[in-house]
């Protein structure tokens, strides 16, 4: 089992398919196109489902797949189908902005794929377009009512921001009344490739469920088991859910159960920390499986106890988020 110094299981894994992406949000990537990682270093289908295959047999039963974005990998149907298929592995999902969604929804839905996570930071096109840099708005919530019609479960991600997210509070209250949509609160992480994060710039969960109380109505603890990081609330009518995930004032590092595969083959034991622990060579030079059982081994008893955000601990992680994976 993958089990830490700390006690702490690890049954989640993260799986980054590429490290591109068709939008360029602030809070992740530059301006400009980035230097992304050479096509020959990102880890192939194959190479991927091996990976998956060895950390179920130590343990791991959800697997997320992540970028950038994942979605501009093409044929990726073909991996959640692979992976959909490893003994073990009990749930398949996915993290998107859903640009492309719509479109390759009808394959990844007959491949297996239940669940996705969508980012979406505003609802109206000219904030959509000032996170972003891109236009697409209603893609994304043409997605959504796709994801609706075939039964795939949806939750809404937010990045929470100053002078940003205040302005989308009414509007996404309306929108988890009007869909019973979860929308979760992600306090902003030091991940942006600009390196413009300070903890000044953070929207911090306590504040969101404030603004809520003044804007919309107040909310109220679900008080239901939840596997996930956030906290939920709902409003006194009991219609709607605001998730918070308070990674940065209020982490959760004591029940963390996931680590990180990034595209160019690097395990992660943590989303702040450095690269734990070379899995592509292993998976290019013909070492065996139990080699890279190792290595996963390894790198998750290396797990600090926590990421350090809330103490003087902290160091900025090596990569920005579009090259870690969400």
């Amino acid at each position: 089992m993958l089990v830490d110094r700390f006690g702490r299981k690890h049954t989640s894994l993260r799986v980054s398919v590429t490290d591109r992406c068709n939008l360029r949000c602030t809070y992740c990537m530059p301006a400009d196109t980035p230097d992304y990682c050479e096509r020959d270093s990102i880890l192939t289908f194959e190479e991927i489902t091996r990976v998956v295959r060895i950390a179920a047999g130590l343990g791991v039963d959800d697997v997320r797949l992540t970028g950038g974005e994942p979605l501009v990998r093409s044929q990726l149907h073909k991996l959640v189908a692979s992976i959909g298929g490893v003994a073990g592995v009990i749930k398949v999902s996915l993290t998107t902005n859903a640009i492309l969604l719509a479109d390759q929804l009808p394959d990844l839905h007959a491949a297996g794929l239940r669940s996705v996570n969508i980012s979406l930071d505003a609802l109206d096109e000219a904030s959509f377009a000032e996170v972003t840099r891109r236009p697409g708005m209603q893609r994304v919530l043409d997605a959504i009512d796709a994801c609706r019609s075939l039964g795939v479960k949806v939750k809404v991600n937010a990045i929470a921001m100053k002078d940003f997210t205040e302005r989308q509070i009414v509007a996404f209250g309306e929108f988890t009344r009007e869909t019973s949509i979860p929308i979760r609160f992600i306090e902003f992480m030091p991940l942006d490739a600009d390196g413009n994060w300070d903890d000044s710039r953070v929207l911090s969960g306590q504040k969101i469920l404030d603004l809520f109380a003044e804007q919309v109505g107040p909310l109220f603890p679900k008080g239901e088991p939840n596997a996930s990081p956030a906290t939920d609330y709902t409003f006194e009518d009991g219609v709607g859910t605001i998730g918070i995930i308070a990674s940065v004032f209020q982490p959760f590092c004591s029940t963390c159960n996931r680590f990180r595969l990034t595209a160019d083959g690097q395990l992660r034991n943590c989303l702040f920390g450095s690269d734990s622990g070379d899995v592509r060579s292993l998976l290019r030079d013909g070492s065996s499986d139990q080699a890279i059982a190792d290595r996963m081994v390894a790198a998750v008893m290396a797990k600090k106890r926590g990421h350090g955000t809330d103490d003087l601990s902290f160091d900025r992680p090596s990569r920005p988020m579009y090259s870690i994976g969400g």
